[in-house]
């Protein structure tokens, strides 16, 4: 076992696992090999000689009283007061005494089996400590080398030495990788069993918007200015709604950037998905009226479904997954701004403000009252400045 310490260095430097745990695990298991080829009962420990680099098996005896019950039970790690003062007078009833055990006595088998057994359990320290570090990192950016497509178009990447998958249903609808390709992705799910760490990432979670946000926008990045939600639809378009305690700071022109430099450079990374920038309001109608832009809204009307239930009963009803409703009353104009292509503007506000949103069609000709209001306002004023001439 000579210079054993330098080797538990070296171990620790290739595996990338620290020198302490390294030693920890080798002599844990001395002491196991031990406790098999010398005796069960006998109290070991293993201690270091940082001189001659090597480590020492211990055999600890504890000092007892002569009538001491101890001696008896616990013959093997125990020695009575009056032998160990003819081993060396100043010792006392408590100390302990340390023999060491020469490790030359186990069989060359038993130290073959420790070095089999470290193999063993300096992988699974690995893969404990890589497991240990996926999980912090769910919910983050990572990146990793595309590996391999597979026949359903899963793609799999190498991060960290991992193989880690991203499966279809998690790829922007559209994109397409290579193999040697470099990929962006948010760690979505990490578990560990008998076969190894499986890792399942993803590009269309509305996290991973987030994140590039936050490593574009130095202003996000510092909390100067704060993401109060963002919705998806991955490859396609997005809405995030931002806001900032700091009045002198501009929510929107921090996130979009000069000429759109920041939103765009997101964007790219997401297969060129378009990305509306909001300011959050806690005010609901000015929050909604916001999240449908570019559409004109004249009004906002909220109310709390309460039939929740009898609604879900009826099949041919779609299931609701907000009880709040917002009742949108625009121009006929206006409708198809709202709604968007494909309905994907509506889809997305609905998301972004937990509101179903409901739009009333106000067409012009019945809109009298409302295009008179401001001339009404105009003769009120007039009427007043009037009162004040005479």
């Amino acid at each position: 076992m000579e210079k054993i310490l330098d080797i538990i260095d070296i171990l620790s430097y290739e595996k990338g696992i620290p020198s302490q745990t390294t030693l920890e695990i080798v002599k844990n298991l001395i002491i196991k090999t031990a406790k098999q080829e010398i005796g069960e009962d006998i109290d070991y420990s293993v201690e270091e000689d940082e001189k001659e680099r090597t480590l020492k098996l211990i055999h600890n005896l504890t000092i007892c009283e002569d009538s001491s019950p101890n001696l008896e039970s616990n013959p093997h790690n125990t020695i009575a007061i009056s032998k160990a003062k003819e081993m060396d007078p100043s010792l006392n009833i408590g100390d302990m005494i340390k023999s060491e055990l020469s490790l030359e006595n186990m069989s060359r088998s038993a130290l073959n089996r420790i070095f089999q057994d470290l193999e063993f359990h300096l992988q699974r320290t690995m893969e404990d400590l890589l497991f240990k570090s996926f999980k912090e990192k769910l919910g983050k950016i990572v990146n990793g080398v595309v590996l391999e497509i597979d026949k359903n178009e899963n793609t799999y990447v190498e991060i960290d030495d991992i193989r880690a998958i991203l499966p279809l249903k998690n790829r922007i609808k559209g994109e397409s990788f290579q193999v040697g390709d470099s990929m962006i992705a948010i760690l979505k799910h990490v578990k560990m069993d008998r076969s190894g760490i499986h890792i399942e990432l993803s590009r269309t979670t509305p996290r991973l918007l987030e994140e590039l946000l936050a490593l574009e926008v130095p202003e996000i990045k510092d909390g100067e200015v704060q993401i109060y939600k963002t919705a998806r639809i991955p490859g396609d378009r997005s809405k995030v709604a931002v806001y900032t305690q700091n009045p002198k700071i501009d929510p929107i022109g921090s996130t979009v950037g000069v000429k759109g430099v920041r939103i765009n450079a997101v964007g790219k990374q997401l297969n060129n998905e378009n990305i509306d920038c909001i300011e959050y309001s806690e005010v609901p109608e000015i929050f909604i009226t916001r999240a449908l832009a570019p559409a004109s809204i004249i009004s906002v009307q909220i109310k709390t479904i309460e039939n929740q239930a009898s609604q879900e009963k009826n099949q041919e009803m779609p299931k609701r997954h907000s009880n709040k409703l917002a009742i949108i009353k625009l121009m006929s104009d206006q409708k198809s701004k709202a709604i968007g292509k494909n309905g994907v503007n509506i889809r997305l506000a609905s998301m972004l403000t937990e509101h179903e949103i409901e739009i009333e069609e106000i067409k012009r000709e019945d809109n009298e009252e409302i295009s008179n209001a401001p001339k009404e306002q105009k003769l009120g004023v007039d009427a007043l400045q009037s009162l004040f001439k005479k």
